[in-house]
């Protein structure tokens, strides 16, 4: 029994979407992961999926990826990415699958520890950040602090967190999301959205005390990290 890692699956088996657009590394990489998953995940493991599941825009036709995701190995745990517009109501996506649960304002616990997590947002003090972003920004930050408070409610102290957009910058500066990970004491969190160029500033370690993982699946050559037995 373990826990795993991985998210940006990016898949498309009814949209058409290639990825190798991307760099021949993304070849077939659907295959990639399925390989490597069945050779090292089993039906008692858990992995953590961190956002960009499929590049489906409707939720009709993001079944045929949640169905492949599903037919793997081990118990499931879905959080929202950027680009995954399919994402419909919680409460139906958690009622059609009894392995893939799908986390936001959420909890799901793995031994003693609370999966928490939300999709996160482009952090402040980016170039690109603007009055829209703002709002947004605010409101995942409530959704985190729901998750987390849920989770405590519940009696759990330790805390694992899943979230898309790096939630700390590449000068390993503070932001809104790592001081709420402070003050719930959070110990791991995984987070996506980096491709190719980005990866190479990456955090990926201890800072302050929290450990962030980088999960992009072509950062981790499309193979499944443990990030706890």
């Amino acid at each position: 029994m373990a826990l795993y890692a991985i998210s940006d699956l990016h898949l498309a088996f009814t949209t058409d979407k290639p990825m190798d657009i991307f760099g021949e590394k993304w070849l077939r990489h659907d295959e990639k992961i399925k390989e490597n998953w069945i050779n090292k995940i089993n039906e008692e493991d858990t992995i953590l999926i961190a956002g960009d599941i499929s590049w489906s825009m409707k939720a009709s036709d993001s079944k045929g990826d949640l169905d492949w995701i599903d037919s793997l190995p081990g118990k499931k745990i879905i959080s929202k990415g950027n680009h995954d517009y399919w994402w419909s109501g919680i409460s139906k996506l958690n009622r059609m699958y009894e392995n893939t649960k799908f986390l936001q304002n959420n909890f799901y616990s793995y031994k003693d520890y609370a999966i928490c997590g939300t999709r996160g947002w482009i952090l402040e003090g980016s170039d690109r950040f603007t009055e829209k972003d703002k709002k947004i920004f605010n409101r995942e930050l409530i959704r985190i602090k729901l998750s987390l408070d849920s989770a405590k409610e519940a009696g759990y102290n330790k805390f694992i967190v899943m979230i898309h957009y790096p939630p700390i910058n590449e000068k390993r500066e503070i932001s809104a999301f790592t001081e709420v990970f402070k003050e719930y004491g959070v110990e791991k969190v995984i987070y996506g959205h980096l491709h190719g160029p980005s990866l190479a500033t990456a955090i990926n370690g201890e800072e302050d005390g929290i450990e962030y993982i980088i999960t992009s699946c072509d950062y981790l050559d499309f193979n499944p990290i443990k990030i706890l037995e």
